[in-house]
């Protein structure tokens, strides 16, 4: 399986903006710009991007060993900080609120962990990987 997205650019980086489609055509040409990534401007930024990317493949993969072990899932909210210092992601830390039948939080802290390691995304990045699960 491929999946692609386009980035188009005009301009100078700080004068300039670009649009993001994706293959889905749910970004479809969605403005980005320096102001959105680095200040408040209008539109999305990679930043963004990833941590939609890394919080739901995380969700996905940790809904997977749930099902896996048996237990009924009610839902699942995981929020995703992508930390940007100085040029360079140092850190992407996910929190997690979980509503899970029968299962006690001992074995979903270890599904949360495993849904850390294994999920494509949070082995794609290389980073410092971060998070916090609370079963309600």
């Amino acid at each position: 399986m491929k999946r692609n997205a386009t980035a188009v650019w005009k301009g100078s980086l700080k004068e300039g903006g670009g649009v993001l489609t994706t293959q889905s055509k749910v970004l479809e040409n969605t403005q980005y710009s320096f102001h959105s990534r680095f200040e408040q401007g209008v539109g999305t930024n990679p930043e963004e991007l990833v941590a939609a990317a890394h919080s739901g493949c995380f969700t996905m993969q940790l809904s997977a060993y749930i099902t896996e072990g048996g237990f009924e899932i009610e839902s699942i909210e995981t929020k995703c900080f992508i930390n940007l210092v100085e040029g360079t992601i140092i850190g992407s830390h996910l929190t997690v609120e979980a509503k899970v039948k029968g299962i006690s939080n001992d074995v979903f802290q270890e599904l949360v962990t495993k849904a850390e390691l294994n999920c494509p995304i949070s082995k794609l990045l290389d980073t410092e990987i971060t998070t916090d699960a609370v079963l309600q």
